[in-house]
């Protein structure tokens, strides 16, 4: 992939081929051997590093921002002072793997058209001084830097979260295997928010054919074609997330008694069905087994010409276990409550969806957690939200 990225793109070619050791590494582009003269006035080396900004897999974009990184001591002036015109920040930062000592800034008027002139701007200023000593030294080694192995769950680079920094923060996870129960509305749109997230296994469960309905209550747009293959639910969901997750694996039957052992290498389970005698025995198993997992239920009526109704999000974890399973039904009734109804709304869903990940996210340390909710019910009519929450 670097290599290919490299050669598709000029800015990037043009460093490689004056000589720069280039390295593409996730979402960031690394330049190795930069010279520099530390504050004892010694020769040093660096590794300059940017953001990479991608319009897709083999077309890198502008640079988003002017500023650059870098793996080294401060870069000084031959006098032993630091280079004042580049100072921004001295302290540390870790972008996934990648620890850089501290960040430079030189901004253009315009900006930087291209990578190769931001790289090769701040090669310039920081090699000056030592180049000034020492004619000889050079960034240019025409060294071939062969790409580490990059390991990752996704087809291409999640230049997003480098972007925004928050690599490390994303790491959290990394190695979770999450199983999604019931496909339909919220499942789906689960699937869509989880498949964003660098986690190891997404598992898809539902018995249930992909039909003309579910495509009105489900993230992006179905094709007529796609209807007409009367696929499972999880296949095709599976179809359309594996073009950016490589492990979303479809099972296509209904849980129950007999194959609820399916989840016994599961980190995490999001329950979204609506028959209350299923739940139970995936429930009772998930609690035995020790599993956490959040239960959602979404229930609409009409009143009076207008749709009314309420969205739940339970989250079973640990400590809170008890408190949290008096809010989840789990017999079967035919009288029609405010979780019976099957009427579904696709922005319910997703706003369903939102609360169960953005919870999830919270217990796994992803989001700040101060107050451990265990429930909450979001009411359509006066858009409250009603917590329930650990006391302990």
């Amino acid at each position: 992939m670097q290599q290919e990225l490299i050669s598709r793109n000029n800015d990037l070619k043009c460093l490689r081929d004056e000589g720069y050791e280039v390295e593409i590494r996730g979402g960031y582009l690394l330049i190795h051997h930069v010279p520099y003269l530390n504050s004892e006035k010694n020769i040093c080396f660096g590794t300059l590093v940017s953001t990479l900004t991608l319009r897709d897999s083999n077309t890198v974009a502008r640079p988003d921002n002017h500023v650059i990184h870098f793996i080294g001591e401060n870069p000084c002036e031959i006098d032993g002072n630091p280079i004042s015109a580049i100072q921004h920040d001295n302290n540390s930062k870790q972008f996934g793997e990648i620890v850089v000592n501290r960040s430079f800034s030189n901004r253009p008027p315009d900006g930087y058209p291209n990578y190769y002139e931001k790289v090769k701007r701040y090669a310039d200023i920081i090699s000056a001084p030592p180049k000034s000593l020492y004619p000889a030294v050079t960034e240019k080694t025409f060294k071939p830097v062969i790409s580490k192995d990059y390991e990752t769950v996704f087809n291409y680079v999640d230049t997003n979260s480098s972007r925004a920094s928050i690599d490390s923060i994303n790491s959290k996870f990394e190695h979770q295997k999450i199983a999604i129960i019931g496909l339909g509305g919220t499942g789906s749109y689960i699937l869509d928010l989880v498949a964003k997230t660098p986690v190891k296994e997404i598992h898809l469960f539902d018995g249930d054919d992909f039909d003309q309905h579910n495509a009105f209550r489900a993230p992006g747009a179905a094709s007529l074609g796609d209807l007409e293959k009367h696929m499972k639910k999880t296949d095709y969901l599976a179809s359309i997330y594996s073009n950016m997750h490589k492990n979303v694996i479809p099972h296509g039957f209904y849980m129950d008694d007999t194959n609820i052992d399916r989840l016994g290498e599961m980190n995490f389970v999001f329950l979204c069905i609506d028959k209350n005698s299923v739940r139970k025995i995936i429930v009772d198993y998930l609690l035995n087994a020790e599993i956490p997992f959040i239960d959602v239920g979404l229930g609409v009526i009409e009143v009076d010409g207008k749709l009314s109704g309420l969205v739940r999000t339970t989250t079973v974890t640990e400590g809170i276990s008890s408190q949290a399973l008096s809010s989840i039904p789990m017999v079967d009734s035919d009288i029609d409550d405010a979780y019976s109804s099957n009427i579904q709304i696709a922005d319910l869903n997703a706003l369903n969806a939102c609360f169960a990940v953005i919870r999830w996210k919270q217990f796994l340390g992803f989001y700040i957690d101060f107050v451990k909710e265990y429930n909450s019910v979001f009411s359509i009519d006066t858009t409250i939200i009603n917590h329930s929450r650990d006391e302990a």
